[in-house]
């Protein structure tokens, strides 16, 4: 069995900067992973690797980076891996990475079905490598003070979410992914971490609507609340409406979700991963997590397909 990497230390006592490479290289990669690696202070940006050689030397080069031509070139390079691929890929690639011992910064969802997720959470936790999710909401300081410090406090019995938002990653027109699955499967992935976050566990959800188009989503969490949801994946692009309320005697609490996240969340996010990694130890939203999200994202597909 692997064990979950630590980093040697300096002469100083100090723990070494952790070198993550980058697995991908479109739109998410080359707007949202590689920024945020370049400039997170933890983080040794340690190439990239994607199938399609053009696009992978244009990203590394941008970065002054390696442009690794095998998968294992990159993970001999290594102590961690980002994901940036669709998440049937990032399913197989994560197991051969858990099996070297290399720690996982997985997309949502981080598989393409249960099957895969369940098969990837097997992987890493046999491996025991430190995983985490990039739900980038859960990185934003105002998002986590809704969580921790506003709805404990407020003693919500339901609550509701609203995303309405463009083609995913700002493609237009959508990849064959996006077009067959929709919102419900990037955004709404976020929508549901959120409402189980501050509502309790998902036990059971409903869904009705259009893959492609609006979707109502209804959630029952595990003490007895509620929370409806409506998801819209169609809007023109550059359009980015996301926002979670809470209701309970108090009145309701608001949370607006795009407005909270922004390119310091992506650096948190990676400060943590750094961290999660020198340490060894978990954090909160890892892959076990990711495969309680698939759950709920592929029971509301479920509904969907049948036209429940």
């Amino acid at each position: 069995m692997w064990t979950a990497f630590q980093p040697a230390a300096t002469g100083d006592g100090e723990a070494m900067t952790i070198r993550i490479g980058l697995v991908g290289a479109g739109r998410r990669a080359i707007e949202v992973h590689a920024p945020a690696l370049a400039s997170c202070p933890d983080v040794e940006f340690a190439g990239v690797w994607a199938r399609s050689p053009a696009p992978t030397e244009a990203l590394a080069g941008k970065f002054g980076v390696p442009a690794h031509r095998r998968f294992d070139d990159l993970l001999e390079h290594c102590d961690a891996l980002a994901f940036a691929v669709p998440p049937a890929v990032q399913a197989e690639l994560g197991g051969l990475a858990a099996a070297r011992g290399k720690a996982l910064l997985l997309e949502r969802p981080i598989a393409a079905d249960i099957a895969g997720a369940e098969q990837l959470t097997l992987d890493a936790e046999t491996s025991g490598v430190v995983t985490q999710l990039a739900l980038a909401w859960r990185y934003a300081p105002a998002i986590r003070r809704f969580l921790r410090t506003d709805v404990p406090s407020f003693g919500p019995a339901g609550g509701s979410g609203r995303v309405i938002c463009g083609p995913p990653d700002g493609v237009s027109p959508p990849n064959t992914l996006a077009a067959e699955r929709g919102v419900l499967l990037t955004r709404g992935t976020d929508l549901v971490d959120l409402l189980d976050a501050a509502l309790g566990p998902v036990a059971g959800v409903r869904a009705h609507g259009d893959r492609t188009g609006w979707i109502g989503l209804m959630l029952e969490h595990q003490i007895g609340r509620y929370s409806e949801s409506s998801l819209y994946g169609g809007a023109p692009p550059g359009t980015d409406i996301a926002e979670a309320e809470v209701f309970g005697p108090a009145g309701a609490l608001r949370i607006d979700c795009a407005e909270a996240v922004g390119p310091l969340t992506f650096e948190r996010m990676y400060q943590e991963f750094a961290e999660a990694v020198s340490t060894g130890q978990p954090h909160e939203l890892d892959v076990r997590r990711g495969l309680h999200l698939q759950r709920v994202i592929e029971g509301a597909e479920t509904d969907l397909v049948a036209g429940t």
